[in-house]
């Protein structure tokens, strides 16, 4: 099992290019399912998620022809396609999901794998079912397996959502872009992904239409050809200005919308970075003092993203003075605490809250990662770690990150992997 090892601590400089954003290539792969027409889409990240909804793709029937670079995929679907997403493709990832709501609206049938449990913290599916039950969908759920159908289109419908959900949302615009009538959602996620998804429907001949958190689709019977690049990943963008931010860094990121991280980059102002934000990249400068910040919390967007906090702590440990995060996402999204502790943190939870001394000396070790985000967290901290950390279980980071170690390595981080 491959395994990271860091030499620190570094300071880092030079240009970093930001790959396509994973969760908006995800849930446009999906989409495709609903076209009869040709599909190109650019910028795909060269990460083990994009493999696993391609290869979900393929056993659906859809032809996928690759350019050798992977970063440019042509999908063409056939007539008549299969509509049963395996458990053997399913089980590797959560976004698989979202292949039912498509399956539904164009194919009027589906057997979905029920998705299975998730590190970080429940993400409940009921909610998808909720609401394409009210489009007109039926199912069951049976030997781990949801059976549905629908009695050909399925129609229009006013839906409020019970809480703030992106798989949700993302679902139901798949369902309801090519059903009867017009689709009204309430209490929607407006992540920057969301829209990325919208845009990219309206392209091909869908009709969106956007109010704040509410979204309004009329249903087209077909969409057309399209061309589209997946936007840049602003986790990715956001981890490297915080790793700027960490290590004193100098650092231009581009191949991103410095827009979509506006939040986090507040909290890196406070922290003492210094930056200047174009259309499409930032510069970023480290402080050689990070300042604490208090009562960082979590929240669906435009808030601070849940994927930042694990390196929002990171951050916080070597800031001169305490600081606080609140996670209100997820509930199981402090793993990577235990592992920042063998580094010498000094980092107390209760509740949902964790309280951070700061001024952390830390002493490289041996760690585990946990999940994605967490596993970055790590390569953070043992890139500002005296001597030598060794972080396991890396396949968690080749899940979201493209080629991470190269792009650390062109800035001066001494990391390698070991197989």
């Amino acid at each position: 099992m491959d395994k990271f090892q860091i030499k620190g601590p570094c300071k880092i400089k030079g240009e970093v290019e930001i790959s396509g954003a994973k969760n908006s290539a995800l849930v446009l792969l999906a989409a495709t399912l609903l076209f009869d027409k040709p599909v190109t889409l650019k910028n795909l990240p060269r990460v083990r998620d994009i493999d696993t909804m391609l290869n979900l793709l393929r056993s659906l029937g859809s032809k996928i022809i690759l350019s050798k670079d992977k970063k440019i995929v042509k999908i063409q679907n056939k007539k008549k396609m299969k509509t049963l997403a395996k458990y053997s493709l399913v089980k590797t990832m959560r976004a698989s999901i979202l292949v039912l709501g498509p399956l539904i609206s164009k194919f009027h049938k589906s057997i979905t794998s029920y998705p299975g449990g998730c590190n970080i913290g429940s993400r409940p599916v009921n909610y998808h079912l909720s609401a394409l039950k009210k489009l007109g969908m039926k199912y069951e759920i049976k030997q781990g397996y949801i059976h549905a159908k629908s009695n050909g289109r399925l129609n229009g419908a006013k839906i409020n959502f019970p809480r703030i959900s992106v798989g949700t949302t993302e679902n139901t615009i798949l369902a309801a872009s090519l059903a009867s009538g017009k689709t009204i959602l309430k209490n929607c996620a407006i992540e920057p992904e969301i829209k990325d998804l919208t845009n990219f429907l309206n392209a091909a001949g869908a009709k969106i239409k956007w109010s704040g958190r509410t979204c309004s689709i009329t249903g087209v019977k077909s969409l057309k050809q399209i061309n589209y690049s997946v936007m840049g990943d602003r986790i990715e963008a956001g981890t490297f200005c915080i790793a700027a931010t960490l290590a004193e860094g100098d650092l231009q990121i581009k191949n991103f919308n410095p827009k979509n991280i506006s939040t986090e980059l507040k909290l890196l102002k406070k922290a003492g970075a210094k930056f200047k934000t174009f259309e499409n990249k930032i510069f970023i400068k480290g402080p050689k003092k990070i300042k604490p910040i208090k009562n960082i919390k979590t929240k669906e967007w435009p808030g601070v993203a849940t994927d930042m906090q694990s390196q929002l702590m990171v951050l916080m440990c070597k800031a001169n003075g305490q600081s606080s995060i609140t996670e209100n996402i997820f509930e199981n999204r402090f793993l990577h605490v235990g592992e920042l502790q063998r580094l010498g943190a000094k980092i107390k939870i209760k509740n949902s809250t964790a309280t951070i001394e700061g001024n952390t000396k830390f002493i490289g070790a041996e760690l585990m990662s946990s999940d994605l985000r967490a596993s970055v967290a790590l390569v953070l901290a043992g890139m500002v770690s005296k001597g030598k950390s060794v972080i396991n279980r890396i396949y968690h980071l080749d899940r979201g990150y493209e080629k991470l170690e190269n792009k650390l390595k062109k800035i001066g981080v001494k990391i390698k992997r070991l197989k």
